[in-house]
């Protein structure tokens, strides 16, 4: 008698389809996966758009050769100086109008704002006596006793403002610190300075052209 046939080699898998269920399992783990991929992809091409014109408006309109209005801010002073105080005091930047105002974005974790501080405070040494410039730090993403350590550490004399919320750095479009603009009188960004300032000439260029134009 012939011995039964052997038919489980090419028997289909249980369920009575004819597929096999571990290669459904499969391509299935396949179709999440790649869809996650595809939705990483579509959320950083969509990043991607709306950061696209982000912290570009001033820059753009600077490099159009015009003077963009600065946001107004109005912040509590964390170090008072120059007329700026007393500390705790809220203060606007509109207020600061009749002269040509240096706003520096820094914070006490920032190495570079460590290394530009002498530069800063040559400036605001520099135009002090005249009171027709004033140079302003505005400190960031930092806590409170941080940035007080960094000043004193540093040995800056100009006022400095604290924004708890990022809505100055927000406002003035600083993706990364430092960075530093020059204030005409009328309000209008001259110039922005994006990263480390590594000589005065950076800013008193503008500055004294500023000065020149009666601004």
């Amino acid at each position: 008698m012939d011995a039964p046939e052997d038919t489980s080699a090419g028997a289909p898998a249980a369920g009575g389809d004819g597929e096999n269920p571990r290669w459904d399992r499969r391509r299935t783990i396949g179709a999440v996966v790649g869809g996650v991929l595809v939705l990483g992809v579509v959320v950083l091409l969509v990043v991607g758009l709306l950061n696209k014109d982000l912290g570009t408006s001033i820059q753009d309109a600077l490099a159009q050769g015009e003077r963009p209005d600065a946001p107004e801010l109005t912040l509590p002073v964390l170090v008072a100086a120059d007329g700026i105080g007393p500390e705790g005091a809220e203060v606007s930047t509109a207020d600061l109008g009749d002269r040509i105002v240096v706003l520096n974005f820094w914070a006490s974790w920032c190495a570079p704002c460590e290394a530009e501080a002498p530069v800063l405070e040559e400036v605001a040494e520099r135009y002090r006596e005249g009171g027709e410039v004033v140079v302003v730090g505005v400190d960031v993403q930092d806590l409170r006793e941080r940035a007080l350590e960094f000043i004193e550490t540093t040995g800056v004399t100009f006022a400095s403002l604290r924004d708890g919320t990022d809505g100055a750095q927000r406002a003035f479009e600083v993706p990364a610190l430092p960075e530093t603009f020059v204030i005409d009188t009328e309000g209008g960004i001259a110039l922005k300075v994006a990263g480390q300032l590594t000589s005065p000439e950076q800013l008193t260029t503008a500055i004294e052209q500023l000065r020149a134009e009666g601004s």
